[in-house]
């Protein structure tokens, strides 16, 4: 920094020696005639700039007086210097007449430039997230991340072709349906056993071809499939006079058929077997079953009380009084539930369940089976979408296709029902009081053989 110039200092009057009253008039005079600040010294002129009056000299004023000098210099250097016009005007030179035209120097090509070359990004342990960061805010790295993003959204020839295959097969993927909690709404049930139904259910499946009665009719030489079909008729009479359950009626019919299976039977003692096998499931199901007396009315005295009582002992032995067994209607009550059904259905199932039962072509299919195609040939009926759902099929253990031959089976009797000869079912389920299921039209996608329509 430039050291403060030193100015000498201006000659002040000089005092007159001596004392008294001439002497303080000399000071009084030389106070009146004293210059002002601006003549004490701090005065100062630099190459041409002067400073401010009455301001002191220092140190950071004299650095800016010294800058405004060295600026002042530099700009007239600068005009001594060619002056170039950006429009292309032509180039003056500084102190040259007027008028007078410099040449100017041809244009030079504009030179490309060149993009610099990225730097290279180093990760070190400790700057490992900022590094990461750069590389996604490089717009080279945004492109090329953008690059292999198309690359792996294209299709190859190969997965379009599979996709398409699939999609003429009916293979394509579908969302998972939702499987419902049907026994939620019976938690605080304890008769409903809501902790173990599901384990009853697996026991049942397990043993309910245990005691299936296999196809017996050839064994027998008396009876033949009509005369069990009117038997059964008139027990569903009996048993709806009666207001008996309906676990009795499955109850009964099973009997039949498991004794019928390992006897062989009179056509005479037929209806004896039919109302000793009622009695015995009466009073396994009912609180207040059925007197002997009151079935020996019933069939119009043509058996005693002894008799009666005879033949159920013999039963009961060739069952080895096994009566604990899973009949459709143990599988229909669970099935139902898992249907979410509404009134309509639920008469519909048993309506089918029932034509089923009376007719000897059914025995060939297990318990569990007839009262899951009931399920399905009600809701094929009443149209249903979708006609099996995966809650279905996970409590029934079956699939629709499964199912199908059993569900044609009982709409093609749903569909003869009207001009059968044995009416008793469906007069049961003709009555209002059952929503007259039996009058609706059965279900034409099994009728023609189809399949029913399982999406919206």
């Amino acid at each position: 920094m430039a050291s403060r110039p030193i100015v000498p200092p201006q000659p002040r009057g000089e005092a007159v020696v001596g004392g008294g009253k001439q002497q303080k008039k000399n000071d009084a005079a030389e106070a009146r005639n004293r210059r002002a600040l601006g003549d004490i010294g701090n005065q100062v002129t630099i190459r041409g700039i002067e400073g401010k009056p009455n301001r002191p000299i220092t140190r950071s004023f004299c650095a800016q007086l010294l800058a405004n000098a060295q600026a002042a210099a530099a700009a007239e250097n600068n005009k001594k210097q060619f002056c170039v016009n950006v429009d292309g005007a032509p180039l003056l030179l500084d102190g040259v007449a007027a008028g007078k035209r410099a040449v100017a120097p041809k244009p030079q090509k504009k030179a490309a430039v060149k993009p610099k070359p990225e730097e290279a990004v180093v990760i070190s342990p400790d700057t490992e997230d900022d590094g990461a960061k750069a590389k996604q805010e490089n717009p080279i790295n945004k492109k090329k991340d953008g690059e292999e993003m198309l690359r792996k959204k294209a299709h190859a020839f190969t997965s379009v072709l599979t996709a398409r295959s699939k999609a003429s097969c009916g293979l394509t993927d579908k969302p998972k349906e939702q499987i419902v909690d049907i026994d939620a709404a019976d938690a605080c049930n304890d008769l409903a056993a809501v902790e173990y139904v599901e384990d009853i259910y697996k026991f049942y499946k397990l043993v309910e071809n245990e005691s299936r009665p296999y196809d017996y009719i050839d064994s027998q030489p008396d009876i033949n499939e009509s005369m069990r079909g009117i038997l059964v008729d008139w027990l569903i009479d009996v048993h709806r006079k009666f207001e008996l359950s309906l676990e009795t009626l499955y109850l009964t019919v099973n009997i039949i058929d498991r004794f019928l299976a390992i006897k062989t039977v009179p056509r005479r003692e037929l209806q004896l077997v039919g109302i000793s096998a009622m009695l015995m499931a009466s009073k396994y199901e009912e609180i207040w079953p059925p007197q002997v007396n009151d079935f020996v009315h019933l069939s119009d005295r043509a058996y005693t009380n002894e008799q009666i009582l005879v033949m159920e002992k013999i039963i009961l032995g060739k069952l080895e009084w096994t009566l604990t067994v899973p009949t459709p209607y143990v599988f229909l009550v669970r099935f139902i539930k898992a249907s979410i059904p509404d009134q309509e259905l639920e008469n519909l199932v048993y309506f089918l369940g029932e034509l089923g039962m009376m007719h000897y072509a059914t025995i060939m299919y297990c318990p569990s089976m007839i009262a899951a195609s009931a399920v399905y040939a009600a809701r094929c009926t009443l149209k249903k979408i979708p006609a099996w759902n995966a809650t279905l099929k996970l409590h029934t253990g079956f699939s629709e296709p499964q199912l199908m031959d059993c569900a044609k089976l009982l709409a093609s009797l749903h569909s003869m029902a009207a001009r059968s000869k044995l009416q008793a079912v469906f007069r049961k389920y003709s009555k209002s009081e059952r929503g007259a299921v039996a009058l609706l039209s059965p279900a034409k996608a099994l009728l023609s053989g189809g399949i029913c329509a399982s999406k919206a």
